[in-house]
């Protein structure tokens, strides 16, 4: 039930090919037994009542990685979205159904949004880091949290950059701009930026696609070692990607003009034996 892939030879032959690295990450345990994080039923999300997709119901599994797959225009993204409550900031936009985390529905009016936002962490497609100094990017969301001690946030900061292998490469130039640092290194910055807060889960909209193949395959390897301490969602194009690091996939499609959930199933499983045709006619290459 772990993630499929060459991960330890990847990381070797990338750290003889590159100046930075991913680091002395160790993964958790994989999750062997399956215990819901986030529930979702009967989710429906439209812009402007035109519909992203609808009727969505899937369990998403405590410490696991699951991936997100499906061609453009079936309402990945937007789900990914609803889980933390970013569709509340697009307007004409419209949720119905349930999503909890751990018993809570996240669609509760009275909840504290920052609140949820501060547990369930936000990567995005082209990496986004603030234009500022490297540890102002990493203490700007703790000082908006309360946190004032310099103490600790420089402890915060250091804990956060090591989890993420970048601690090693840039522990000398903190207050440097990050906007000087490399494609892939501006990334792991923002999963830092996120992990800073420690938070339950992640949510990744395709955090490999702006990057080139090495800077790719270590962020790659930087997410498989987030399995058994966090809940990662991630929304990718990419199937060997998937395939590789996920331990749970879910296949969305278009029919009759939304998205629909197809087909959920242990990673292996929806891309070795699938049950549904759509979803082997896509895996195969055949559709999409």
């Amino acid at each position: 039930m772990t993630g499929f892939s060459n991960s330890g030879r990847r990381a070797s032959d990338e750290k003889n090919a590159a100046p930075f690295t991913v680091g002395p990450l160790v993964s958790g345990p994989a999750c062997c037994v399956p215990q819901t994080h986030i529930h979702i039923e009967q989710l429906a999300v439209s812009y402007g009542g035109t519909p992203a997709f609808k009727d969505v119901t899937l369990d998403i599994f405590r410490g696991c990685i699951t991936a997100f797959i499906g061609p453009s225009g079936c309402g990945k993204t937007s789900l990914l979205s609803s889980i933390n409550r970013l569709t509340d900031m697009v307007s004409g936009c419209s949720v119905e159904g349930l999503i909890s985390i751990d018993g809570q529905n996240v669609r509760d009016p009275g909840l504290d949004v920052r609140a949820l936002r501060r547990r369930v962490g936000m990567i995005f497609q082209k990496p986004n880091p603030f234009p500022l100094s490297i540890r102002r990017n990493l203490e700007m969301p703790l000082r908006e949290h309360g946190l004032k001690n310099r103490a600790e946030l420089d402890a915060r900061v250091e804990k956060a950059l090591k989890d993420i292998g970048l601690w090693s490469e840039i522990h000398d130039r903190l207050d440097a701009p990050a906007l000087t640092l490399s494609g892939g290194q501006q990334q792991r910055l923002c999963v830092a930026r996120a992990l800073v807060l420690e938070p339950a889960v992640l949510l990744m909209d395709e955090p490999c696609s702006a990057l080139d193949p090495l800077s790719s395959g270590i962020v790659e390897d930087l997410i498989e070692s987030l399995r058994g301490r966090y809940t990662v969602v991630i929304v990718t194009h990419n199937l060997a990607q998937a395939r590789r690091i996920a331990n749970y996939a879910a296949f969305f499609w278009v029919k009759d003009r939304a998205g629909t959930l197809i087909e959920f199933d242990f990673c292996r499983q929806l891309f070795e034996a699938p049950k549904h045709d759509l979803t082997a006619a896509y895996v195969s290459g055949q559709r999409g």
